[in-house]
Parts: structure tokens; C-alpha cells; sequence
């Protein structure tokens, strides 16, 4: 199987904070950096530790440790996530992810975008069986995705062809570190920074952990730069 960690399932956000990028943000250049910039500024903070009250890095990532000797991969954007199917085609996706990443709700649903890479690698055969597995910390965030999870089946649906439709599993973690599969069932790991969902502030960790899974670069990760660096 494959294994897919969107950075978002553990770069979070508190619940009742309404200008965290969870309730819906693009992604552009401006909602990677300017949109956190502007985040901070709010707060009346002078760095990225500033947002952490707000948008904390919760506990579960260091799981992904155990993937070490594992082909790991590390890109921007789950858009890039083609590339990878197409080197891996055919197989069960896991993918760990605050989103379901499976339709887009707006634009053009053809297009490639980070929120339905997964339905269209289903679609075009790339993806055996999918399965999102929701991070612990939605159970407590009723504006998550993986809150509700008969809701976001619902929503869902009408946009899936049931024949793919019947391909999807939708889950969430009982807790921190829960759900990963056994080390020897992983073809590949790919991680994901996703930077207009992540917390600057996090970049570090995920950077050092990549470090030590000795991720390739599929699309380089972005260099958030200090605020008193800009």
C-alpha cells in the first residue's frame, strides 16, 4: 500500500478560531505565506511561535518515524501526489489528511487540484482502494471533516460514481498514533507540506522529519521565512 501524510493532519487548529484555514482557504501564493503573515498580525505576535495558542502541531506525527528505510517522498502540494501514483499505480491509498481530498466543490472538477487528487487517481485506475484516515484531534472540532463522519459521506456522495464511491473509506483515529499500517505493508510514504493549511511555526518539524526519512523532493517544500527575516 502507499502512504500519504498530508502535514494538516497534525498542523491543527483550536476550535472557535474563524479565520483558521480548515473552514476553507485556496491555494495560492498568497494563502502559503501573506494569509499566516497576516494571521500573526492579528494576534499582535512578532513570529510564528505567536500563532501556536491558535494552531498548534498536535502529538501523533512521530509515528512516521518507524517509516524510516521506506521510499519517502516530500512535495508542496497533494497535486503533486500524480507523479507518485504514477510510480506506484494501482495500489491501496492511506492517506492521513484533515481533508478527504476525494472532489473539489468548486471550479472545474477535472482539474487536478490538491482537494481531489485522490477521486481522480481513483477514476483513472492509479488507486486500487482509498481510505482518509482523519487525525484524533477532529473528534473535538466539529467544523473538521472528520467530525461527523456520516455528514462528509453525505456531502460527498453525489459527487462520486458509486462504482468509486464503493472504493472509499472514510475513518478517524481513536487517538494519537492510532491507525498506521504495519511498516512492511508500505511501498512508499509521501509527505506533504501544504503550506496555505500549515502553521509556519511547523515547518521545522516536518522538515527534520524528512531529514531523517531521507525524503526526495517531488516539488520542493517552501522556505517560510522568520517575520523579522522578511
Amino acid at each position: 500500500m502507499l502512504l500519504s501524510v498530508d502535514w494538516d493532519a497534525f498542523s491543527g487548529t483550536r476550535e472557535l478560531v474563524f479565520d483558521a484555514p480548515i473552514w476553507g482557504t485556496p491555494d495560492r501564493e498568497a494563502d502559503r505565506l501573506a494569509l499566516w503573515h497576516e494571521r500573526r498580525r492579528r494576534r499582535g505576535g512578532t513570529a510564528w511561535a505567536d500563532l501556536e495558542p491558535d494552531f498548534p502541531l498536535y502529538d501523533g506525527w512521530q509515528k512516521l518515524l518507524d517509516y524510516a528505510g521506506v521510499p519517502t517522498f516530500i512535495t508542496l502540494s497533494h497535486a503533486d501526489a500524480w507523479a507518485w501514483l504514477q510510480n506506484f499505480p494501482g495500489q491501496d491509498v492511506l492517506n492521513v489528511d484533515s481533508h478527504h481530498d476525494l472532489v473539489s466543490f468548486s471550479g472545474d472538477a477535472a482539474r487536478l487540484r490538491p482537494g481531489n487528487w485522490a477521486g481522480l487517481g481513483l477514476a483513472a485506475g492509479l488507486v486500487r482502494r482509498y481510505t482518509c484516515l482523519y487525525p484524533w484531534w477532529h473528534a473535538g472540532l466539529p467544523v473538521a471533516e472528520g467530525y461527523d463522519l456520516p455528514r462528509t459521506r453525505e456531502e460527498i456522495a453525489p459527487r462520486l460514481l458509486p462504482e468509486l464511491a464503493g472504493r472509499v473509506t472514510l475513518t478517524r483515529q481513536e487517538q494519537p498514533g492510532a491507525g498506521w499500517p504495519p511498516v512492511q505493508d508500505v511501498t512508499s510514504l509521501l509527505l506533504v507540506q501544504s503550506p496555505a493549511w500549515c502553521s509556519p511555526a511547523h515547518d521545522g518539524a516536518l522538515f527534520e522529519l524528512a531529514e531523517r526519512l531521507s525524503a526526495v523532493p517531488l516539488c520542493p517544500p517552501l522556505r517560510r521565512p522568520l517575520p523579522e527575516e522578511r
